[in-house]
């Protein structure tokens, strides 16, 4: 018998809510970004999790809608704490950004531009891609051991770069979970496994989508009850409850996927946003730690308010939250299984690659200068040699981008 040595017995919620609000506080760079400082934070520091556990995370978010990261943030809080974990975990990674997004909309708003924002992530993204390639090659020597992971691993960069497609990583996640089943059928053994999850309570579980689902109920069909100045507000907030619903659970791929699909709503269908506003949105999604799919709070705080931005945050988060959930109680019950465990042989060195590719990815992005190498290695050796912890990598970084390229 293999036990597990996730001591999530010892994981207290208020402990969990806090661990999340640090990383969602200094999570600067979208999805892998996210992961990586998860990694970093409870699995390499706190122990609070294995690396498979991110691994199978990311993989079953990677087929599932809405924002991988956050769904991947959901499974790890499911896992730990079941249902109250995972809403615990929610709002501890989405209140550090949500907030932030408040701000910048109130100055942007007021002033129409962010500047020292701007120069601030200039720091930051050298800082995350070290940190993202860190932690990949953290993962490979842990979880790549033979030649045939390490293939798989090449093949899930190379196909990334090829594949011109919105289900790209969902085709990689397929393909590396086929070639793993086909690879690894005959050597994987089936072996009883002990893990720490608690299991979770199925009334609270029924109890809170039964909750979320009538509250979504009410909002719909409110207006036909009320009248006047109330009537047009409710009809706002239920709007953009349906809107941001309806994308977070027919769209796949993450937060740069469903960038155009959301423009095309919200600008060309429903003219809420200016052409340049809807840009701006996506920056500042980007200027602020957490995930990018943050960016619904600005749309909610520019045609609802403080209520609107409220009611499309937990709209574009929630749904994909309850599918999450959902999903990770069925395939806790199999992935112990021979055939589920030989596809993740081959799925976890093809998740790997996507983590490699997406460094590359973001570090193309960047204007390469002295500044932005010197931070490059100074946090990857900060990282991955000396395991400084990255809530001051990253806002020092940012910090000493501002001052470069504000003042020198």
């Amino acid at each position: 018998m293999v036990k597990i040595n996730t001591p999530s017995e010892n994981v207290s919620l208020l402990f969990l809510f806090y661990s999340f609000l640090k990383i969602g506080a200094t999570s600067f760079g979208g999805f892998m970004a996210l992961i990586s400082v998860v990694q970093k934070k409870l699995s390499g520091k706190n122990r609070l999790i294995t690396d498979d556990v991110i691994l199978d995370g990311i993989s079953l978010a990677s087929v599932l809608p809405g924002p991988v990261a956050f769904n991947v943030i959901i499974y790890i809080g499911y896992t730990l704490r079941g249902i109250k974990g995972a809403l615990v975990s929610m709002l501890g990674i989405l209140l550090p950004s949500f907030i932030f997004m408040i701000v910048l909309s109130m100055v942007y708003v007021e002033y129409g531009q962010l500047p020292v924002l701007t120069n601030f992530f200039k720091g930051v993204l050298p800082s995350v891609v070290a940190i993202i390639v860190a932690v990949a090659f953290n993962m490979a020597k842990k979880q790549i051991k033979d030649v045939k992971q390490i293939w798989i691993c090449l093949a899930s960069i190379v196909a990334l770069f090829l594949i011109k497609s919105i289900l790209s990583t969902f085709i990689i996640i397929t393909a590396g979970g086929l070639v793993g089943y086909f690879l690894y059928r005959k050597s994987v053994k089936r072996e009883d496994v002990v893990t720490n999850k608690q299991t979770p309570n199925r009334k609270q579980l029924i109890v809170f989508l039964g909750l979320v689902l009538a509250l979504g109920l009410i909002l719909v069909f409110m207006p036909l009850i009320v009248s006047g100045s109330l009537r047009q507000d409710i009809i706002v907030q239920r709007e953009l409850m349906l809107t941001f619903s309806g994308i977070s659970v027919t769209l796949f791929g993450g937060g740069y996927v469903i960038i155009p699909a959301m423009q095309e709503i919200i600008v060309t269908g429903l003219q809420w946003l200016t052409e340049r506003e809807f840009a701006d949105s996506i920056a500042m999604g980007q200027l602020t730690p957490g995930p990018i799919f943050i960016s619904a709070t600005f749309i909610g705080f520019k045609v609802g308010g403080l209520l609107g931005a409220i009611t499309s945050t937990l709209s574009i988060f929630v749904p994909p939250m309850m599918v999450m959930i959902l999903v990770s109680e069925f395939f806790d019950k199999i992935k112990e299984s021979k055939p589920i465990k030989a596809a993740f042989k081959g799925l976890r060195p093809a998740v790997i690659g996507m983590i490699l590719s997406a460094a590359f990815t973001m570090g193309k992005s960047m204007s390469i200068s002295w500044f932005t190498v010197v931070i490059f290695l100074a946090v990857l050796v900060a990282s991955a040699r000396f395991k400084i912890d990255v809530i001051y990598l990253i806002p020092i970084s940012g910090i000493l981008g501002i001052l470069f390229f504000n003042f020198l």
